[in-house]
């Protein structure tokens, strides 16, 4: 590894108790996370181990590939809810969904139509082959609509890695970044690590999530944290607050 890691945390050390998880894939078999209830289950269970008392469980929705709608999305959640209690698990389950940024999105928001995170915050994510085409305009008109765009792991977008100055460009646009947790243990690549890195010693992001999709994820959260300084990490992990909720909607 490119960072000196003796004596660094593990990075489920470093999650606080009654933190609010915001990005993860656990409604089972609606896309690439949890495949049946019990892998929803010992997710959910490992994940409380870490201090996690609230989730919001994001679905992808992307068009031709996981034609998730509002409505499968929340009668999933529901019918999740109800096997939670039946297995004695009290567990704040929230829905929502991740976004991407296409034709279809576009037509979505003008209909007011998003699952969002909490208010009219709303979790977005592009292709990792390009950003869209009409990427800035489709941030202005999703605000101009009154959603609050919170972009998915910018740090593991490789077109961005050569020019930084692109990362302060989604910002400038209203753009809130969320951090994936497991990129400051390496568990997406050393380059991906040192960009998260960098976007944490600049303060631009404003949120993290784990994005845990299965147990693979789950297990990196005993490796150890890669950053020189934990500060902005500890900083944007306290943000999630931002999330929680007195009920679930």
């Amino acid at each position: 590894m490119f960072f000196f890691s003796r004596n660094k945390p593990v990075l489920k050390d470093l999650i606080p108790e009654g933190h609010i998880d915001i990005h993860a894939h656990l409604l089972p078999g609606i896309d690439d996370g949890a495949a049946t209830f019990a892998d929803s289950l010992q997710l959910i269970q490992a994940m409380q181990g870490f201090g996690i008392t609230q989730f919001i469980a994001t679905p992808h929705i992307i068009q031709g590939i996981w034609d998730n709608t509002h409505e499968q999305i929340i009668s999933k959640k529901e019918e999740t809810l109800q096997l939670l209690a039946n297995s004695k698990a009290s567990v704040p389950l929230h829905a929502a969904a991740e976004y991407l940024m296409d034709d279809q999105f576009a037509r979505l928001f003008q209909k007011k139509e998003l699952l969002t995170l909490k208010g009219k915050h709303v979790l977005v994510e592009m292709s990792y082959i390009n950003a869209p085409i009409q990427l800035y305009n489709i941030l202005y008109d999703l605000q101009l609509a009154g959603y609050v765009p919170v972009l998915a792991h910018p740090e593991r977008y490789l077109f961005y890695h050569n020019d930084f100055n692109e990362y302060a460009k989604l910002v400038k646009a209203g753009c809130l970044l969320q951090l994936n947790l497991l990129s400051v243990v390496g568990y997406y690549g050393g380059e991906i690590a040192k960009i998260a890195e960098k976007l944490l010693s600049k303060g631009m992001y404003s949120y993290v999530g784990s994005d845990v999709h299965h147990l693979r994820h789950i297990a990196a959260f005993d490796q150890k944290v890669l950053l020189k300084d934990l500060q902005p990490l500890h900083e944007i992990i306290v943000n999630n607050q931002f999330f929680k909720r007195d009920t679930i909607e």
